[in-house]
């Protein structure tokens, strides 16, 4: 019983961790809509916070796997968070470099965005909340749908690219500023890579299966049972 009121305690930990990088993402990219330099800038403090909670999670663990040596089920979601806790600590990066565009934008003169950068946040941020709602109710169903999402995001990202090369050309005296937006898609499509890594350290969590490398395989054989 002593293991399971450890576990507990390790899940509210990791989804504090979650909570955190997910308000993160929100005011990293207000900061860029909103031309925010000191709203940036808190993202960027912020992530002192993140890092040590990331120390403070794996240690956790550690102690867990050398106290308890768990087995089966109990194995498995300490090493799924283990893995998780790193992916949310590489969002919390992302999310400092996204600020850190900002910063820059918010003291240059304005221009408009050359991709739907709208659609593109909000895929991500669902994306970021399905993979933890996934976590905590332990459904691998939800974990699938975002791995399926990856593409849409991807695809988001190959867009911008095109359109950011576009007004290069058309606006030259403005390069920097481009390049600058484009480092953004180019986090957010990270930021859904690490997403993804979330929901398939959730589906090996819950059947024991790792997906990786693997992944449309395995989305092609879910959908295959549910016809």
């Amino acid at each position: 019983m002593r293991l399971h009121s450890e576990i507990d305690k390790l899940k509210k930990q990791i989804l504090r961790l979650g909570a955190m990088v997910e308000e993160h993402l929100h005011m990293a990219v207000k900061s860029i809509k909103d031309r925010d330099d000191q709203l940036a800038r808190q993202v960027i403090a912020g992530d002192l916070k993140i890092d040590q909670m990331e120390v403070d999670l794996e240690e956790e663990c550690l102690k867990l796997l050398a106290l308890h040596q768990p087995v089966a089920t109990d194995l498995r979601f300490i090493i799924a968070v283990l893995k998780i806790n790193n992916d949310l600590e590489r969002i919390g990066d992302l999310e400092v470099n996204i600020a850190e565009r900002a910063a820059f934008l918010a003291v240059q003169p304005s221009i408009e965005f050359p991709f739907d950068f709208t659609a593109m946040t909000e895929k991500v941020k669902v994306m970021l909340k399905m993979c933890l709602d996934a976590l905590v109710n332990s459904d691998a169903s939800i974990a699938s749908d975002v791995c399926l999402l990856d593409d849409e995001v991807d695809e988001c990202n190959r867009e911008a690219y095109q359109q950011v090369s576009q007004m290069i050309k058309k606006n030259p005296e403005q390069i920097d500023c481009y390049i600058h937006l484009l480092s953004v898609s180019r986090h957010l499509e990270r930021i859904a890579d690490q997403a993804t890594n979330i929901a398939e350290d959730v589906i090996y969590m819950i059947d024991g299966t790792i997906i990786r490398h693997k992944t449309e395989d395995y989305l092609k054989t879910k959908s295959g049972n549910k016809q």
